[in-house]
Parts: structure tokens; sequence; C-alpha cells
């Protein structure tokens, strides 16, 4: 009987998708927008320094890679949605995109930016696990394509069969159907030889004691963290209040992580800036007001 780890966790997300170029490229291919422009080849690039303590990450990034057309792409596997999760993405991929540009360059050699976040949380009330978001000016309207965030809501993935979405639908039953409970793996993912490839990289037998240690750790420090988030909504709507629920949010939270400093937002602020993205937009991405955007 055989014996697998859940993909999702830290250890084992970044030996799949951080390891192999051709299971992250047909991952890539298969959850994001990229129309007729498939990623071919792709190189990963060196990552964001994370914090020791997985959960407490002061920024992203699980994968990070560029591809033959000069895309690149951040991939984050989060655990639980927190309201500052889509801002951290919106941070980092503005900050990807200005370093594209060195002093004197022209802005016609930047490259689109993708942000892939998966979610093991349910992030919105809308149906759809699937959805793309584009920055928008006060209008409503579609400021700029480079730069594009990706959200998928693994509890909201039902499985079907979309012929013209066979990968997209393998690599999601991949996420979702495989834990540390599996002893036996759904042939309609072992015939297909990357998802099989990725199945094998995630059996137990192929981890050492001191990765199987890290791996309860992380799982434990998800625990744990999702008890503080789940006390401070009781202990928020047992006041009644949205101001008393917002602050009892705020304690639990400020408990298991640390929030963005003033500095990154300012820079994350300037950076959305230089980008001409809209002052609403900024606004809401770092908390600043009208007049504090304005100064930087």
């Amino acid at each position: 009987m055989q014996h697998y780890l859940d993909p999702k966790a830290d250890l084992t997300f970044k030996k799949v998708f951080g390891e192999h170029p051709d299971l992250v490229k047909s991952f890539l291919n298969a959850l994001l927008p990229l129309e007729d422009r498939v990623i071919e080849e792709i190189e990963y690039l060196p990552t964001e320094l994370l914090s020791e303590d997985p959960l407490k990450k002061n920024s992203i990034v699980d994968v990070c890679c560029r591809d033959n057309h000069g895309r690149q792409f951040i991939v984050e596997m989060q655990m639980y949605w927190t309201k500052d999760f889509f801002q951290r993405m919106l941070f980092n991929l503005s900050k990807t995109y200005s370093r594209q540009l060195s002093p004197g360059s022209s802005y016609s050699i930047l490259k689109p930016v993708y942000g892939l976040c998966l979610i093991n949380d349910k992030a919105t009330d809308e149906e759809s696990y699937y959805n793309v978001i584009l920055p928008r000016n006060e209008a409503g309207t579609i400021a700029m394509k480079d730069i594009q965030i990706v959200s998928v809501e693994l509890p909201k993935f039902t499985p079907k069969t979309f012929a013209e979405k066979k990968m997209h639908v393998l690599w999601l039953r991949f996420l979702t159907e495989i834990s540390d409970r599996t002893t036996e793996v759904s042939s309609d993912l072992t015939q297909n030889p990357e998802i099989n490839k990725a199945v094998e990289i995630i059996r137990k037998s192929a981890f050492t004691e001191a990765e199987l240690m890290g791996y309860d750790k992380f799982w434990d420090a998800v625990s744990v963290e999702r008890t503080l988030i789940d006390n401070a909504l009781e202990k928020g709507m047992a006041m009644g209040m949205e101001k008393g629920m917002e602050e009892g949010i705020k304690q639990g939270i400020e408990q298991g992580k640390q929030e963005g400093q003033l500095e990154e937002r300012k820079q994350m602020a300037k950076n959305l800036k230089i980008l001409n993205i809209p002052t609403e937009m900024i606004m809401k991405a770092t908390g600043f007001s009208l007049e504090e955007v304005d100064e930087l």
C-alpha cells in the first residue's frame, strides 16, 4: 500500500513545481489565460527570502520563473485567506514588473507578469473558483493587461469533464484529491504522464525523516494559525459589532503573523504610481489616503 503527502504543503508544493520545469510549465499552461502564446520553455528565477515560519511570508514566492517570451510568473500556495493577501501579491507583481527596467531603458521592453494564487480557503462569496483579476480605473475599465492575478479557490473546485480543459481539471484534482490519508490515486491522474510524475514525487517513501518532520511542523503551524483566526472570528461575532469583529480578527492574525511594514507599503505605492495604476486602486492596495499617495 502506497502512502502520499499532501501536495499543498510548502515542502511538497515546491518539490513538484519548484524543482521540475516540465511540471510547472504544464501547470501554468493549464491554469493561466495565456490564449495562443503557450509557455514552451521556462527558467527558474531566484525567489525572495522567506521567513523561517512558512506561514509568516512577508513576501511571496513559492515559485518564480520566466518563459521563452520573457513573461514572468509568480506562484503562491496560500493555506488560508487574509484580507492582505492580494495586496501582497500586487506588491510583488508590481515590484517584479518594474525591475525589468534598468536606468535609461525603454518602457517598450516591459513584459507581462502573472501571479497565480492557489488558496486553500474561500476568499470571496462568488460561486466561481477561478477568477482573473486585472487592474481597473475608477470607471471600472481595464487599465492594463501586463499585470494579471489569477486566483483559484481550491475548496470551491468541483471536478467536471471539460475536454478542452483536461489538464486544468487534472492539475486541480491533483491538488484537491490527494492528502496524507491517500493510499490509492485515481487512474484518471496516473494515466497522464505529467500528473503521474507529480504523484510519484509526493510518495511518502521519497522523503527523508528530516523532511517528514518539517512537513508535520508545517501542518502544525497551519492548525495553530487557523485556530487563532477562528477564535478571533468568534470573539468578534460575540461582540456583535463590526468594529469588535475587525479588532478581534486583527488580534488573532497579529499573533500569527506580522503585518506589512510602512516602508514596504510606501515602496509598493511608488511602484504602482510608476506603472500608472489608478490612484483609487493604489489606495485600496496600500491603505494610504489620497493625500498620502499624492505625497509619494
